[in-house]
């Protein structure tokens, strides 16, 4: 009997690129770039975020690659990934609730206006605090760890507080290790990754009768190979040989 995927709370459709359904591989070559793109969304205000993994031959994932939004107002997310070596691998979108993106965007609001300013400021703390537990000590943890604590120091203007959150260091730490809720996952799809010369190639039709020599007017494969460092010379990646 054929299951029903459980569709999240953060739905992700239409991941490109697509062949077939996911039914035949994408196809690339060793160290080509290529855009992987999806249509997510939720209910509410909530931020949202997602991030493309891209796993080789073996099964290992790769670096986490971060999608942006394409175009405003269009629930269109899209990610460049390269592939490193020959062979079967496999990409997915994962989607997620961003709680820091959303307290962020409530505080710059709030806490210049002095509403409820206690409170969204110990709001924030502890998700900063939440976020430092999945970030490294040698990654910049206590960056983290540090506009939590300020952001709880009620000896500080409110404004201040504030402020330790939004800066680069803090952006930077949150781009490498974000607090993730409610991750959905699309299936992931197949990419089959080739050598450099299934994408492109000059090739060069060669005879090697023709390659004789005056002893020996029929040409050999022997007498042939000397060719080859000239017909390298011209350009030429591939040699063909007819029948």
């Amino acid at each position: 009997m054929k299951t029903t995927r459980t569709i999240g709370r953060i739905p992700v459709r239409d991941v490109r690129p697509s062949v077939d359904c996911g039914r035949r591989p994408a196809k690339a070559v060793v160290g080509e770039t290529f855009e992987v793109t999806a249509t997510l969304f939720r209910e509410g205000h909530d931020a949202v975020a997602a991030n493309v993994v891209l796993k080789d031959p073996e099964g290992r994932p790769g670096p986490f690659t971060p999608m942006r939004e394409l175009a405003p107002g269009t629930d269109r997310w899209g990610a460049t990934v390269t592939a490193g070596e020959p062979g079967r691998w496999t990409y997915r979108v994962e989607a997620w609730g961003d709680p820091v993106a959303t307290w962020r965007r409530t505080a710059t609001i709030k806490v210049p206006a002095g509403i409820d300013t206690g409170l969204v400021l110990e709001e924030g703390a502890d998700l900063h605090e939440r976020a430092a537990a999945g970030v490294p000590r040698d990654d910049g943890q206590a960056v983290l760890l540090t506009a939590a604590q300020t952001l709880r120091d009620d000896s500080l203007p409110c404004a201040t507080r504030l402020a330790a959150a939004l800066t680069p260091e803090v952006d930077a730490v949150l781009a490498r290790h974000p607090l993730r809720e409610l991750v959905t996952s699309s299936e992931p799809l197949p990419l089959l990754v080739e050598r450099e010369r299934a994408l492109f190639g000059s090739w060069y039709e060669f005879f090697p009768r023709s390659e004789g020599t005056p002893e020996q007017p029929h040409g050999t494969f022997d007498s042939a190979a000397r060719r080859l460092p000239a017909i390298a010379a011209m350009g030429f990646d591939v040699v063909y040989l007819p029948p």
